[in-house]
């Protein structure tokens, strides 16, 4: 099925027809659509498809790993993942394609260098794909498997949520499959419709159990996939795929970790707490240097980094600080993981809040094609947001 939808989608020229799009603050993306005219083809169609809606900001070069390498995104992940296999002799990579590989070429290289037991293809069958990985991890090896794009991870739905997740507690801790990471290219990219842009992390973020993690960066990409590869519980490792070839930086080329769970403080403010995770922290970079400029409002960015579980003290202490909080995720808003933060902060910061708290997150409809900039939860929505809680 999952093949069948991606043949589907390159080969078809589909229009896009929505109609009773989205309520409350959301309500105007329809109308917003039927404004459009003749003039937004102005611009060539490369630029159309290869513009992005923030500027990737690398972080400082990190001093305590060890000497660096100048990396992009998916060359950490080849990286993170060559420590492992060198470290682990029972570790394996499988999925699609990874034994030349991969599409986005996180594994190209390894199949050589440790042999084709070792890092080798799947059927496009992500069921499958998890279920043996389960079974490996259950039998003590190291199982690192890769979902071609996280839109595809649906049909393994049950096996993470009913197995993997469940496999400790119905044991009693007999058994378990921690060893289990799950990979998968997530998020927007630009030109990826329906079926190759979707963020579905708050799917996951309903079942005890496993642990989510996004990166925002080479350098935590690493850190934190090789993290989850030593944590003993499985986890999904959701890898923003428009930062792999954008975002570079310098890269420790020794093992290190990053750990899981703890919320990263980018950037001190009074006056606004920013929360994201993934490519959503390089937009809120530039809505922070934004409202500094334009508004004199000082913002404190907070890049979640784990989904679940998420870092509640770090946020509420930030939000104790500065009264007002605003979290952005690309994912659409009913149900989104933002709804589960504003829920906590609500409760335990109640007191301490000068304004509602603000959601700017992608609209109530699937993933589109064309009208993907308006989709976009970009940095001028985002700066509207923060002017609205600082007038409240």
């Amino acid at each position: 099925m999952a093949a069948a939808a991606r043949f589907f989608i390159r080969g078809v020229n589909s229009k896009l027809s929505i109609t009773g799009v989205g309520t409350g603050v959301h309500s105007s993306f329809g109308a917003t659509l039927l404004k459009l005219t003749p003039s937004c083809n102005s611009r060539s169609k490369t630029q159309r498809r290869h513009a992005a809606h923030f500027t990737f900001q690398p972080d400082p070069v990190p001093t305590q790993y060890g000497p660096t390498q100048k990396m992009n995104l998916f060359q950490s992940i080849t990286s993170a993942l060559d420590n492992t296999l060198a470290s682990d002799p029972t570790a394996v990579i499988f999925g699609e394609d990874v034994a030349f590989g991969g599409v986005f070429r996180c594994t190209v290289g390894l199949r050589d260098k440790y042999g084709k037991d070792r890092v080798f293809n799947t059927p496009l069958c992500e069921q499958g794909i998890v279920g043996f990985g389960i079974g490996v991890a259950v039998a003590g090896a190291t199982a690192i498997a890769e979902i071609q794009f996280a839109d595809y991870i649906f049909p393994a739905f049950d096996q993470i949520v009913n197995e993997a997740a469940k496999y400790r507690y119905r044991s009693g801790n007999l058994f378990d499959c921690g060893n289990l990471t799950i990979r998968a290219p997530w998020g927007c990219v630009g030109h990826g419709s329906l079926y190759h842009s979707q963020s579905p992390e708050a799917f996951f973020a309903h079942c005890p159990g496993i642990k989510i993690v996004i990166p925002r960066s080479p350098v935590q990409a690493k850190g934190l996939l090789l993290s989850c590869i030593a944590d003993k519980n499985p986890c999904i490792f959701f890898e923003p795929k428009i930062l792999y070839r954008a975002a570079v930086e310098q890269v420790p080329v020794e093992a290190y970790t990053i750990p899981l769970s703890q919320a990263e403080v980018l950037q001190e403010g009074s006056d606004v707490t920013l929360v994201a995770w993934g490519t959503q922290i390089h937009v809120m970079k530039e809505v922070a240097n934004m409202a500094q400029e334009k508004l004199g409002v000082s913002c404190e960015v907070i890049d979640l980094q784990t989904i679940l579980p998420w870092d509640i003290e770090t946020v509420c202490k930030s939000v104790v600080k500065t009264g007002r909080l605003l979290i952005s995720h690309e994912a659409p808003v009913t149900g989104g993981f933002a709804a589960e933060i504003s829920s906590t902060v609500q409760e335990e910061c109640f007191l301490n809040l000068e304004a509602p708290i603000s959601r700017v997150c992608g609209y109530d409809t699937p993933f589109p094609h064309i009208f993907e900039p308006f989709y976009i939860p970009d940095k001028w929505k985002c700066f509207d947001a923060i002017k609205k809680m600082i007038n409240y």
